[in-house]
């Protein structure tokens, strides 16, 4: 049985890009004719000219925030489903409300790649504890099972002897669900001194941090765990394949890390927001940013899965502040840098002086060489905040932080 989940995850990068974009202009034409909020969205935008991810990045981003808003002017799903409601196969509702289709397609949240590399394999009996309540997360386990042929105990959320009762006497051979409430069925089975081994030899855990030492426990108790990442608007995103080696990008999505707060694409092994694009003909999310941070990492897995790969969760990417009764967003800094070419990255950190008022200083790294003009920046500061502060240039062996801070503030308010 192939370690691989299918032959798209050996694709050549070439292959892959070219497969992509082919698929992605697709996806695109049908977001333009079928959808209302894509159509007046991607109104001036030629389909067939997105050949690259120079021409994608050309492409307006949809936040959250655009979501909650359209889906409030046209419930449910704010004219971004190209079937209509009664078509979908379930309905979800996360906080906000938001609203998230399920289409009729098999593994519709292409779960079941991470899966596959968790381990999971035919007849394999599934402990599931992501909820089924509400959101989608326990139907995206549900469904990945069943495209690989796994059974599964919806056991969702708490009862945790209950779940301590069920896995000793099903003894099923994976576990999905978050780290933390893993170690809280594997601490009640120990409390209740109820063997649970041999039973759970796996894991697929997600919709938190997999700290350090969760995973050694479950190692310690013979689970062998993998991590993923998703949401209930993308569904899988990025999974684990080794151990602390990053999360390869899901075969189904193209995956951008822009700087926060703006579309301009970050360097490779740069932090900054994830931003997606979902190939899904039912919800073609174009360009969606997750308000997540992340990095590319560097090479290929050794696995032999030739996608890139994230660094993992890394932080949220919203850093807007309020300064002197105004809002500062990381779009406004960037539009400075926009300004004047020379800014190779920047950062605005903001403090308390002495008498407690807010001060504000941009810090700049600039391309070595360039001829700098402070004067112009500090207007360019005052003219895009509405507000002054000071602009102060790093020596040339001095570098910002590579977090994704465009915004850094720095004030105690107790």
């Amino acid at each position: 049985m192939s370690k691989f989940y299918d032959e798209l995850e050996s694709r050549t990068p070439t292959q892959r890009e070219e497969e992509n974009f082919k698929e992605l202009r697709k996806t695109l034409g049908i977001a333009k004719t079928e959808t209302k909020y894509f159509s007046k969205l991607l109104d001036r935008i030629e389909v067939n000219s997105i050949q690259d991810r120079t021409d994608l990045s050309k492409l307006p981003i949809t936040r959250k925030d655009d979501l909650q808003e359209s889906q409030t002017i046209a419930p449910p799903f704010g004219g971004m489903t190209t079937v209509p409601p009664g078509e979908l196969r379930r309905i979800f509702s996360s906080p906000g409300p938001i609203y998230d289709p399920q289409g009729r397609s098999d593994d519709f949240w292409r779960f079941g790649r991470a899966m596959w590399a968790a381990g999971f394999r035919p007849n394999d009996i599934i402990h599931n504890t992501f909820s089924y309540h509400f959101t989608p997360a326990g139907f995206m386990v549900d469904e990945g099972a069943k495209k690989i042929g796994c059974s599964v105990f919806p056991a969702g959320t708490g009862q945790t002897e209950m779940q301590v009762r069920t896995i000793a006497d099903l003894r099923p051979s994976a576990y999905s669900g978050t780290p933390s409430f893993l170690k809280i069925i594997l601490e009640k089975a120990e409390e209740l001194n109820v063997k649970l081994a041999p039973s759970i030899s796996k894991a697929l855990v997600g919709g938190e941090a997999l700290l350090p030492e969760f995973r050694h426990m479950f190692e310690e108790r013979g689970i062998e765990t993998r991590q993923c990442y998703g949401t209930a608007d993308l569904g899988l995103v990025a999974y684990e394949t080794l151990p602390n080696q990053g999360l390869v990008i899901d075969e189904g999505v193209i995956l951008e890390i822009v700087k926060p707060g703006t579309g301009l694409v970050v360097p490779d092994g740069e932090v900054g927001e994830v931003v997606i694009t979902l190939l899904d003909p039912v919800y073609p999310l174009i360009r969606y940013a997750t308000g997540d941070l992340s990095a590319i990492a560097e090479g290929e897995s050794a696995c032999g899965r030739t996608n890139h790969r994230i660094k993992g969760w890394m932080g949220r990417a919203n850093q807007t502040t309020k300064v002197r009764g105004m809002f500062i967003h990381p779009r406004q800094i960037a539009e400075i840098q926009n300004r004047h070419s020379y800014i190779r990255k920047a950062r605005l950190t903001i403090e308390h002086d002495s008498s407690m008022s807010d001060e504000m200083t941009l810090f700049c790294e600039v391309t070595q060489g360039s001829v700098v003009n402070k004067e112009q920046i500090t207007k360019s500061l005052r003219e895009i905040t509405k507000m002054r502060g000071e602009v102060v240039f790093l020596r040339e062996d001095e570098r910002l932080p590579n977090d994704g801070k465009v915004i850094e503030d720095n004030r105690k308010f107790q």
